[in-house]
């Protein structure tokens, strides 16, 4: 049984007892607090007239309001969705609504100690219809007393009702980890002083956890790589996966805690990254001749970020070379990732439906980019037409080399 009424819990919070004084449920005095003993948390769920949520409600809620209060733990309102605008007419016409989910705390925000932390579409569709007279009882499910890891998994659940995307579960999780992720991308440019990470990419937008996990962890891979073996060694770089746990960022977190966010040749690749980011986009000014609208984003392309980096750390050692990498950004005569040549760059076993490199994100992308990078690094001449056929090809011998070696190895241990 996942949870059960606990009649002692009742008599033991305080806080439900001042939520039963402010809010007076419909169903009161005959509630009961439940432990959801999954995590342990305990909630009730009831009834309360629009006039209360609203007065005593908020969803400016912070997952961690003691150390992290200025970032917001709920994704954006989709204010021009369809579904919204049916809700918004529905609480008019005296719709009930339920499955509200709040926490009731007086550990900030005094005047509104009902955080909305799933369901703020309907909320607002609630103060709306408020505002025009309609105050009707909705369903709400409240939480008492939550621990941080208590209020992640409530954030999760109640989030998932309204299709949560990957982004904002990892935004989520990155938060109850630590503001650290967040402070070095604000650190080193990525994000705006006072930014958070997406909660859902959009182009233009800001960086989402994915690419803010896979430029770290691609540095690191690639500072694992002898660059003099490249050509016999597999540097395809990775994408860290979006919408679930990765096991593998939160152990590098974990093995790196003593010195991650200070690693001088990390920082510099972020400012380096940062401003190639920057370059690209100056490239292409609003109202010159037109271009395609990914164009200016190219250098937010997961396959150009992950193997980006991976050649950056790679190259950690090497002065010269990496300073052929990170020149990349002062390109002239053309944007630095010429995205016009990366569109016609083509292998002969690419399909009809291959747009060109740069606009998939698949391991074969990633490769080739790398190839693309390091070849860029070692003769300095930027993205060019010859740079891609040549890395394009360099890539696709790379995995040939490396699938003979690998039967050779088969055959002799076999």
């Amino acid at each position: 049984m996942s949870s059960q009424v606990d009649q002692n819990a009742s008599m033991q919070s305080e806080n439900f007892s001042k939520f039963l004084e402010q809010f007076s449920p419909l169903e009161a005095p005959h509630i009961l607090l439940i432990t959801d003993h999954r995590t342990g948390a305990r909630y009730c769920e009831c009834h309360v007239k629009a006039n209360r949520i609203i007065a005593l409600g908020t969803t400016d809620v912070p997952l961690d309001p003691e150390e992290q209060a200025e970032y917001r733990a709920n994704r954006q309102i989709v204010e021009n969705a369809p579904a919204y605008a049916r809700m918004m007419e529905d609480a008019k016409q005296r719709r009930s609504f339920s499955n509200i989910v709040g926490e009731f705390t007086l550990e900030f925000d005094k005047p509104h100690p009902l955080k909305i932390i799933g369901g703020q579409h309907r909320f607002e569709a609630i103060r709306s219809a408020l505002a025009n007279g309609i105050d009707e009882y909705h369903g709400v499910k409240v939480y008492f007393d939550l621990k941080m890891d208590q209020r992640l998994d409530v954030q999760l659940i109640s989030n998932t009702n309204i299709a949560i995307s990957g982004d904002l579960f990892d935004r989520m999780h990155e938060t109850a980890m630590g503001p650290q992720l967040r402070d070095w991308f604000q650190l080193v440019g990525m994000l705006n002083s006072g930014q958070d990470f997406a909660d859902r990419r959009s182009r233009g937008g800001p960086i989402s956890v994915q690419l803010a996990r896979t430029f770290i962890l691609n540095y690191f891979h690639g500072a694992g790589v002898d660059a003099k073996k490249f050509d016999l060694t597999e540097t395809t770089p990775e994408l860290c996966p979006t919408g679930v746990a990765d096991p593998e960022w939160e152990a590098l977190r974990d093995s790196k805690k003593d010195n991650l966010w200070t690693d001088p040749g990390l920082i510099l690749a972020g400012n380096e990254f940062a401003a190639l980011t920057k370059a690209q986009r100056a490239a292409f000014v609003k109202g010159s001749k037109k271009f395609p609208p990914d164009y200016p984003e190219k250098a937010t392309n997961p396959a150009v970020v992950a193997a980006w980096a991976f050649i950056a750390g790679m190259l950690r050692n090497n002065e010269v070379r990496l300073k052929r990498h990170y020149d990349l950004a002062a390109s002239s005569g053309h944007d630095p990732l010429n995205v016009a040549a990366l569109v016609k760059g083509r292998h002969k076993t690419d399909t009809e439906q291959y747009r060109g490199l740069g606009y998939r994100t698949d391991p074969k992308e990633r490769g080739r980019f790398a190839e693309l990078f390091f070849l860029q690094s070692e003769n300095g001449e930027g993205i060019s037409k010859s740079n891609i056929d040549v890395a394009i090809a360099k890539y696709h011998a790379k995995v040939a080399t490396l699938e003979v070696e690998k039967l050779k190895a088969k055959a002799v241990n076999g």
